[in-house]
């Protein structure tokens, strides 16, 4: 078994996961994220894009081809030590809102940083910060139900943000964002992340949100492909694709 390279992440080699009804969900992939990058997976619904990113942060145990985490091989940990992984190094945003509704937006933002064992001022402190810069400071006492549904998505990309994981995985993390606000959400994200130097491994359908990225894979039916870009078709091209479709 060959350790991934010192630069990369994350590293992921003859990739295969099959759905619990058999179905298959990836189809040997390969790919290597490098530190501090931002990582698109792009595809349309249903290319894997999800499965691969459950895949890659041990949420689900694969159980054909390799992960491997900072030279640590993922696929060969137990459930116990995903977990220990995922809480201590991971962040994760769904495509909706998660929050536990007892809580108030900052005690939901700062949960994570608690559960690592900071102290309640300092988690406070930290969670308030990344709600500002989402610009939801204003509604962190609230708790979920009193929010809309865009406010409680800032809130879970603050609480993945929060703790300073080494890798963000951002599952559509702007699905329920309004148009207009998606791509000042995820430049402060991205931006975040780069300061910071967190990884973050992105999946998402929107060309305008995958264009952020640094790099890009595109995913289709579970496997990697090539997007062909062809040249614009002349004037005289276009007058006889015309004349010959009629």
């Amino acid at each position: 078994m060959e350790a991934p390279p010192d630069n990369d992440v994350l590293w992921a080699r003859s990739l295969h996961f099959r759905h619990p009804d058999g179905s298959p969900g990836l189809a040997g992939i390969s790919l290597e994220v490098r530190q501090g990058e931002v990582f698109a997976v792009t595809g349309p619904r249903g290319s894997g894009k999800t499965t691969l990113l459950h895949c890659l942060s041990g949420l689900v145990p694969v159980r054909n081809g390799e992960v491997w985490f900072n030279s640590v091989p993922v696929h060969t940990l137990g459930p116990a030590a995903r977990e220990r992984l995922r809480r201590d190094r991971f962040g994760w945003i769904d495509p909706a809102p998660v929050l536990i509704p007892e809580l108030n937006a900052w005690e939901n933002a700062a949960l994570p940083l608690m559960l690592r064992g900071f102290g309640r001022r300092r988690a406070k402190v930290a969670a308030l910060e990344w709600l500002e810069r989402l610009d939801v400071g204003d509604r962190s006492r609230c708790r979920p139900r009193a929010l809309h549904q865009a406010e409680r998505q800032r809130v879970a990309i603050a609480r993945a943000l929060a703790p300073a994981p080494s890798v963000l995985f951002a599952d559509e993390p702007t699905a329920p964002l309004h148009r207009a606000d998606r791509t000042h959400v995820l430049r402060t994200l991205t931006t975040a992340a780069r300061s910071h130097g967190i990884t973050v491994v992105l999946a998402t359908a929107d060309p305008d949100i995958a264009a952020l990225a640094d790099r890009t894979v595109a995913l289709l039916d579970g496997r990697r492909v090539r997007t062909l870009h062809l040249p614009a078709a002349t004037e005289t091209e276009g007058r006889a694709a015309c004349s010959l479709s009629v």
